[in-house]
């Protein structure tokens, strides 16, 4: 059977740049900073970091049943208003093509709602106690939340995949997405990341020694491949993209905003935390090969690069191998932060509105590269207007998990 193509027909997403994409292309543009100092963080004895990309959460539709919401914890809020949005960009919202099993659903988080986690550990581990919880606080908890309360939310009947692989759940997401629309096996995928901010997640980063510690200085804190960097700083957010199967889109006149080419997962096998170049350089050619297109072919690469030091320079190692010296490269988490199980979604979504638009962002605070990453052409300073037929996003995790997706624009 030949493999179906997949298209691109709504997206959205929410992050400390704003609740939709004129607010965030313009933050890339103007080189805004979503990164602050958060007094959360001065209770935990012993963290060394203060920073992270808290964001207002988006309220989500008045006539939100509130049976359909009680389950929620933050993380799944993000991603339902993410997907609302998106759903009604394709066309899709409260249509009947949602239910009738021709729609699935793959979506990532990298856990279940942290406060309902802690809340239950400390009542059942500690204080010896089923007093005060629900069911809820199950439901809140599960690593799958996510997938759960978005299927019941709306009501979609078709495969429902959880993707709970840390900094790759939202790409990984998208990925196995497109191959569901790809195999015949759906029509439709509604697919994404969300990421819920909490001391936990930046703890266990912490405790890595992989934060930042710039906390005087919120918005010079995450400069991913400069050779002054000093680490991540967590972020949180949602991104929602609708896949169609190229035929389903056409035949219900749903417009095409872009498609998704080549995708490609590889583990590396070595480390569960240090970095491997040849994994991610494995993932990157096998998201091309998926493609079906040269290296030569792609305008922009997306990196994951989180500023940590070994990270920027596997990547980098990989990129050159892969790409060669002339492809533009630059990273979002300069001006975003790592929004961990939402990144890949919500650099896929960006990627795809510079796509249409024609243009690069710089890598906010890349002053200086380090001369242990590889030649590049980092995109710095200023941002580039350029048209763009092929764009790249690239992903990893701890576990050495790596992703790659490949977007074309439609018709190029």
């Amino acid at each position: 059977m030949t493999a179906r193509r997949v298209v691109v027909t709504g997206m959205a997403g929410v992050c400390g740049l704003g609740h939709d994409w004129s607010e965030v292309a313009a933050g890339l543009r103007e080189g805004r900073c979503a990164l602050a100092h958060w007094p959360r963080l001065e209770s935990v004895h012993g963290v060394r970091t203060r920073l992270a990309g808290p964001i207002d959460e988006p309220k989500l539709p008045g006539d939100a049943p509130r049976k359909k919401v009680r389950s929620m914890g933050r993380v799944s809020r993000l991603a339902t208003w993410a997907t609302d949005r998106a759903l009604e960009q394709a066309g899709l919202l409260g249509s009947s093509r949602i239910s009738d099993g021709r729609t699935g659903l793959a979506y990532g988080s990298t856990s279940g709602s942290p406060p309902d986690m802690v809340d239950f550990a400390r009542a059942v581990g500690v204080e010896r106690t089923m007093k005060g919880l629900t069911p809820m606080h199950a439901i809140r908890l599960l690593s799958h939340t996510c997938v759960a309360n978005l299927a019941q939310y709306f009501e979609i009947r078709g495969a429902v995949i959880n993707t709970s692989s840390a900094c790759t759940s939202g790409s990984q997401a998208i990925g196995i997405g497109a191959e569901q629309i790809r195999l015949g096996r759906q029509e439709v995928m509604v697919c994404g990341g969300a990421e819920e901010l909490h001391e936990i997640q930046v703890g266990v980063f912490d405790v890595m020694f992989a934060t930042s510690t710039r906390n005087e200085t919120p918005a010079k804190a995450s400069r991913p491949f400069d050779a002054d960097r000093d680490g991540l700083v967590v972020s949180e957010g949602a991104a929602t993209l609708v896949l169609e199967s190229l035929e389903h889109a056409t035949a219900r006149g749903g417009a095409i905003l872009a498609e998704l080419v080549g995708y490609a997962s590889t583990c590396d096998g070595a480390h569960l935390t240090a970095p491997d170049p040849a994994g991610m350089e494995a993932a990157m050619r096998g998201g091309l090969r998926d493609a079906g297109l040269p290296a030569e072919r792609v305008d922009y690469v997306c990196a994951h690069a989180t500023a940590t030091e070994a990270g920027d320079i596997a990547e980098s190692t990989a990129m050159a191998k892969v790409y060669g010296a002339g492809t533009p490269v630059s990273s979002l988490k300069g001006h975003l932060g790592h929004a961990l199980g939402a990144c890949g979604a919500l650099e896929a979504w960006m990627s795809l509105g510079m796509l249409r638009e024609g243009w690069i962002p710089a890598t906010l605070n890349l002053e200086r590269v380090d001369p242990a990453c590889a030649p590049l052409d980092y995109v710095r300073g200023e941002g580039r207007e350029r048209p763009l037929d092929v764009v790249v996003t690239n992903n990893s995790a701890f576990g050495g998990i790596n992703t790659s997706l490949v977007f074309r624009r439609f018709g190029a």
